[in-house]
């Protein structure tokens, strides 16, 4: 099979560096920027190259925008351009861009792009442009009307899809290259909320922890009464992967973690918990919260069904007038109700409030659309693998019949939400072909491609 994508490979590296320049973390709305400038200067970015591309493209209002290719049934290709937090720890700026060889933190080889965005979700969106363009130069016009649809606010509370559904029509069918591959066929709930414990003579004036509820706390710190800061003299932190430095001057303790997705807490390090495993030792209203949330004492992570275990990730927290807010993650089995976690949860014994719950989505393993994208990657890669279930959330959830599809494989290393993040040249290249292929197959069939030729008088050529 011939990779036509090989002949775009330079601009998607190109335009990639580039895109990831841009800083699109949440900002406070501007004018006409509703999540800041720098996101909607990112948006623009791609649409603007869309449009030299020679597609129809929209901008609704800075929010989210989208590319439109082919005629007949409409089918989304949905990604984000907007990041999570840069967070600490990086070797290489977090908004530069760079490409070189260098050697990953799990000593993964060749060339590869640097940056926010890297892998979740900004080089999957380009190359699915290129694909689109790569269809286009080649006077193939797909028999769906294909709208590649980038949001600007996936990552902190998805108003880019709730602006879209007011001012234009989301598609039925698709899918997002914002996962793993093979191909997504159920992804878990989502449960974010806020427990408060009080706490009783409390060994800290302030405590603050995180900056997002799906990251896993890289960074925490408290102002220590000074009875508790001298308890540190024979303290030894047993939360692998964490640091704890206490400044006696300040009685400010800290803790260094890593980063890792919200979905995955296993793939990084709490500091969270080490500063709370520290503090319940000799309190019991924070022994009371790290029993909870991080000893798990009432069993949620027990929870288990063909989607895989529930998974619980406390990612930030602040204490004020004498009550510690710590607030979760939580991604439960997609076969699961919601009462049967909010069952475990009123078992803390404490008050919580929901910030954030999001149904799971279960698709037929053996339905059209994942069969048909499962083909594909495996016929590109040379495997034979099986639809898979996953914690993460993806746009998938705004359609009626979507699946999350690429860009990561499974098992091997992943750096969404951490430090470092980077995609591989050799990746680039895969989900050039994958996606490009994807979609031809979705979009042309061969009694409606005979008659897109006809009428627009385009001809199918070779490279």
């Amino acid at each position: 099979m011939e990779n036509v994508m090989q002949h775009y490979f330079n601009d998607i590296v190109s335009a990639t560096s580039q895109i990831l320049q841009f800083d699109s973390s949440l900002k406070p709305a501007e004018e006409n920027c509703p999540f800041g400038k720098e996101t909607a200067d990112c948006l623009n970015y791609f649409l603007n190259l869309a449009e030299e591309m020679g597609f129809e493209t929209h901008n609704y209002d800075n929010y989210i925008g989208e590319v439109v290719y082919g005629e007949g049934k409409d089918f989304a290709i949905l990604a984000h351009l907007d990041v999570v937090p840069a967070g600490s720890g990086w070797k290489y700026p977090p908004f530069g861009g760079v490409i070189n060889d260098e050697l990953s933190d799990g000593g993964v080889p060749g060339m590869k792009i640097w940056g926010r965005g890297a892998m979740d979700d900004k080089t999957s969106a380009i190359v699915c442009l290129y694909a689109l363009k790569a269809l286009k130069d080649e006077g193939i016009l797909p028999a769906r009307t294909i709208k590649l649809i980038v949001g600007c606010n996936e990552e902190a509370g998805w108003k880019c899809i709730e602006h879209y559904n007011k001012v234009a029509t989301m598609p039925e069918e698709g899918f997002t290259p914002d996962a793993n591959f093979p191909v997504i066929y159920a992804e878990k709930g989502i449960l974010h909320f806020t427990a408060s414990f009080p706490i009783d003579e409390a060994p800290m004036s302030a405590l603050n922890a995180g900056e997002r509820v799906n990251m896993v706390c890289d960074n925490a710190s408290a102002v220590l009464t000074r009875k508790a800061g001298g308890k540190l003299v024979y303290y030894e932190n047993p939360i692998e992967g964490t640091r704890l430095s206490y400044d006696n001057t300040t009685n400010i303790l800290r803790a260094y973690g890593k980063s890792a997705h919200g979905s995955t807490p296993e793939l990084g390090a709490n500091a969270l918990q080490a500063i709370l495993c520290f503090l319940s030792t000799f309190n019991e209203g924070c022994k009371k919260a790290y029993d909870c949330l991080f000893d798990d004492v009432t069993g949620l992570k027990a929870l288990e069904d063909e989607t895989g275990k529930l998974s619980m990730s406390p990612d930030m927290a602040v204490y004020e007038n004498g009550v510690l807010k710590i607030t979760t993650d939580i991604r439960f089995p997609a076969t699961m109700s919601l009462e049967t976690v909010t069952e475990k949860l009123d078992q803390f014994g404490v008050e919580y409030v929901v910030n954030n719950y999001q149904a799971p989505i279960y698709n037929d393993p053996n339905g059209r659309l994942i069969k048909t994208l499962v083909g594909v990657y495996n016929k590109i890669s040379g495997k034979n693998e099986s639809p898979i279930a996953i914690g993460g959330g993806t746009y998938a959830r705004a359609l009626k019949c979507g699946c999350a599809f690429g860009p990561e494989i499974c098992f091997e290393e992943t750096t969404i939400h951490q430090a470092n993040e980077y995609i591989t040249f050799d990746r680039i290249r895969l989900l050039s072909e994958v996606y490009y292929n994807a979609i031809k197959e979705i979009g042309t069939k061969k009694d409606k491609f005979r008659i897109a030729v006809q009428k627009h008088g385009w001809r199918k050529t070779n490279r």
